[in-house]
């Protein structure tokens, strides 16, 4: 069948290694017609196809065959074109194949479902992921499926998922295997339950997985991840060959932890022992709280490597200038990027949430087609609560939600209690609460009431928040000392006498 021909000669093209060391041809390039416009074209070659545009004709001639009656049962095929969509990451193109694929194949022949469920968990479908290897009938017969959901759960930070499908797969007797541990291991350190990191960790000892480097990268970063530095680094020192992702895990640990002195000495064994850092291992190790002449020298190194402008490299060396109250310097490397992402536009527009700055990028990143994110919509509320700019504010909040579609989270109605409260309209920030919020507010969004009635010296709202600060926050004596303030602004020295003994009664400091 020519379809089955086109699917080989695809593959062959997509795994085929690139032999030519002179020019590396990316998935999507396309060659360009000659620059000259004297050219005849009429006898040229028309340009070779994309991989992407080479599978889309294939599965358009499928579906034509299909539509024609044809009916095609060919498991070999199937499998091969659901490889080539994992490896190009074209899902969409995977949708279609599925809806080619006869039920009854796809039911019992467990290499085609498991590779479906692998592009479909990969990409971020987990409930189609999901729905498919409810129906493999013979799903247990090796770990691939298992681990391919299991893996799409920990990327997607379904952590509970992840390892409840792990333990389901012990108890149906499917044996775990390297693929296996490092995702549940990510679960594990992803909800900080060490105790049952502990317990998959002597799994993969009994399993024969002790000297894995895969595996073994994944328990330094579960203990880490966990708060066990000491295990992390006794794990570390007995992989028998590290590799970058063995030291930054290490590195990251140590930085998670504050531990600065420890995470310099990493990173310098990490280069005496010839691993030339990435943009993780500088991205880290620039988070690390070092001093500015250090961050300056690091900055250097990498402009000596030409590697400034990779993206993670350049959006910290923003963060760690802004940190050191170098806000020029920061503004510096994000002006001269070539690339920017949502990472760079939230960090410059976050570094300046005090300046009117804020706002300026925010329209810059709106030109560039950049969409917000509910990051970047808590950093310009966060800018106009500051520069009093109430009409902006309300104005962002609505854009927001409008042209957005976001649900304002609990961090965004604080925002907008604080932008009221800063103007002093204290009775519309506390609207905000009473009308505006469709969940009970947290301490964020009452704090920053009780901190604006404190400002404007509102004693009744104040009041109000202060009780439910002491219900949400009954450890917190700031709640109780700025609650005394109000009272002390307006002379209800009774009232300053109550709230001491209250706090003296719960064993806080006055």
């Amino acid at each position: 069948m020519a379809v089955n021909m086109q699917c080989q000669i695809l593959n062959a093209f997509c795994l085929k290694k690139n032999t030519n060391n002179k020019r590396n041809i990316n998935k999507n390039t396309e060659f360009s017609l000659p620059k000259s416009s004297t050219q005849l074209l009429v006898h040229q070659k028309p340009p070779p196809q994309t991989k992407l545009q080479a599978l889309a004709n294939v599965v358009d001639d499928l579906e034509a065959s299909v539509k024609n009656g044809i009916q095609i049962e060919d498991p070999s095929m199937f499998s091969s074109l659901l490889e080539t969509c994992f490896r190009l990451e074209a899902v969409e193109q995977g949708i279609r194949i599925h809806r080619l694929i006869p039920k009854t194949l796809l039911r019992r022949n467990v290499g085609v479902s498991s590779k479906l469920l692998r592009l479909y968990a990969s990409n971020g479908y987990i409930e189609e992921a999901h729905q498919v290897f409810d129906y493999m009938s013979d799903r247990n017969s090796s770990a691939f499926a298992w681990n391919s959901l299991i893996s799409g759960y920990s990327e997607m930070g379904l952590y509970e998922d992840a390892l409840a499908l792990y333990f389901q797969m012990v108890e149906e007797g499917v044996d775990p295997d390297g693929f296996t541990f490092p995702r549940v291991l990510k679960a594990c350190g992803g909800m900080g339950l060490i105790h049952v990191g502990q317990q998959v960790h002597r799994e993969i000892i009994r399993c024969g997985y002790g000297n894995d480097g895969f595996v073994l990268n994944g328990l330094v970063d579960m203990y880490a991840k966990c708060g066990d530095i000491l295990k992390a680094r006794k794990v570390f020192d007995k992989i028998p060959s590290k590799d970058l992702v063995s030291w930054n895990s290490m590195l990251r640990g140590y930085v998670k932890h504050e531990l600065l002195f420890d995470a310099l000495v990493t990173f310098r064994h990490m280069i005496l022992d010839g691993y030339e850092p990435d943009s993780i291992s500088i991205s880290t190790i620039l988070t690390a709280g070092l001093s500015q002449k250090l961050v300056s020298q690091i900055h250097g190194w990498v402009l000596r490597k030409g590697t400034e402008w990779n993206l993670p490299i350049a959006n910290s060396l923003i963060q760690v200038y802004s940190n050191h109250g170098r806000l020029d310097l920061a503004r510096w490397v994000f002006d001269k990027m070539p690339e920017r992402d949502l990472i760079s536009w939230n960090t410059i527009i976050s570094v300046h949430k005090k300046h009117s700055n804020a706002l300026v990028y925010f329209h810059r990143m709106l030109t560039t087609n950049t969409s917000p994110d509910a990051i970047t919509f808590v950093s310009v509320l966060t800018a106009c609560a500051h520069l009093r700019k109430v009409k902006d504010g309300e104005m962002l909040f609505s854009k927001m939600t409008e042209n957005y579609g976001m649900i304002p989270s609990m961090e965004h109605y604080a925002c907008l209690v604080n932008l009221y409260g800063r103007a002093g309209l204290i009775v519309e920030a506390y609207k905000v609460i009473n009308e505006k919020m469709k969940f009970k507010a947290g301490p964020t969004v009452w704090g920053a009431l009780l901190h604006a009635c404190y400002v404007y010296g509102n004693v009744e709202i104040g009041e109000i928040a202060a009780e439910k600060l002491f219900d949400l926050e009954p450890d917190n004596d700031h709640n109780f000392k700025l609650l005394m303030l109000i009272y002390g602004k307006v002379g209800r020295v009774q009232d300053v006498e109550r709230v001491r003994v209250m706090m003296v009664s719960r064993g806080l400091d006055l």
